[in-house]
């Protein structure tokens, strides 16, 4: 069993197809596939089932990719850190956020490190928080920008960046614009415009009205900041958001502190593995050098 075989199978994993994959890797489909297969008939089963539309590990394919992964990410990190000894940054740094923390500039940094690292392929991914530190915590990822909505997996280390309350976004002819403040009782009335399940923001706030005893309705579930606006700015419901959504449409929209009596913090982190890569410590220094106020910014 090689170490190209495992990134090739990891490749495909990730992708869910082959053609994907080796253009990803940079490598012809059928180099590609007879990589696999030959692992495949190492291991003595299939890891793939495969249709001509995508292609899904077998059970014994996800029992295989957490192992694959991490050898891969092992050998990755040996590589960069021969590296750093020489004094040049190489390899690979994988980056994944949730969008609008609203704590960093994400793209400047990641230009000021590409200037200053040019040796090093930089990624870049989105996705809600939970799936990110889940990513992190199997090696997928070398760092991540989230905002902390559970406990902390073993062998990740979450370093706090900036934290705030929430409010409540609401037409300016809202019944509940012109109150000082609002609790989650009040909240939990109303009709809800909210961000899929696994975004922080959804989750904190499901956690907050759960320990209040309160069942709210989502009725208009959204993947994007955006739309969430726009939905709120047409009167089609409310969201109860971090407090920096306010800046975003102060014009359009109207933002009601959220009671502190509710517990619900906005707590935003920089997330990254126990032993952290040569490139991502070195992002992490220069994020702490560039923003040592931690003064929230828009994303």
């Amino acid at each position: 069993m090689e170490l190209r075989q495992l990134e090739h199978f990891v490749a495909v994993a990730e992708h869910q197809h082959f053609t994907r994959a080796a253009d990803r890797l940079q490598i012809s489909q059928s180099g590609l596939s007879a990589s696999v297969r030959a692992l495949e008939t190492e291991l003595g089963t299939p890891l793939f089932t495969r249709s001509t539309r995508r292609v899904e590990l077998t059970p014994a394919g996800q029992a295989f990719l957490a192992e694959a992964v991490r050898t891969v990410a092992a050998a990755t990190a040996a590589k960069n850190a021969v590296a750093a000894v020489r004094g040049v940054l190489g390899g690979t740094l994988s980056v994944g956020t949730e969008q609008c923390l609203g704590v960093i500039d994400l793209p400047a940094e990641l230009a000021a490190f590409r200037r200053e690292h040019s040796q090093v392929d930089v990624r870049l991914g989105f996705a809600g928080s939970a799936d990110l530190i889940e990513r992190l915590g199997a090696g997928r990822l070398d760092l991540a920008l989230v905002a902390r909505c559970g406990p902390t997996p073993r062998g990740v280390r979450l370093r706090t960046l900036f934290e705030e309350g929430f409010v409540l976004l609401c037409r300016p002819d809202h019944p509940l614009a012109g109150l000082p403040v609002v609790d989650l009782e009040l909240v939990g009335r109303e009709q809800l415009v909210g961000f899929s399940p696994e975004w922080a923001a959804r989750m904190l706030a499901e956690q907050a009205f759960a320990a209040a005893g309160l069942r709210p309705t989502v009725g208009m579930e959204v993947n994007d900041v955006g739309t969430l606006l726009d939905l709120v700015g047409h009167g089609l419901g409310v969201a109860l958001v971090p407090a920096h959504f306010a800046e975003k449409r102060p014009d359009r929209l109207c933002a009601v502190p959220l009671d502190p009596a509710a517990a619900l913090v906005w707590s935003v982190t920089v997330a990254v593995p126990a032993e952290a890569s040569p490139a991502a410590t070195a992002l992490l220094t220069q994020m702490a050098t560039s923003r040592p106020d931690r003064t929230p910014v828009a994303a």
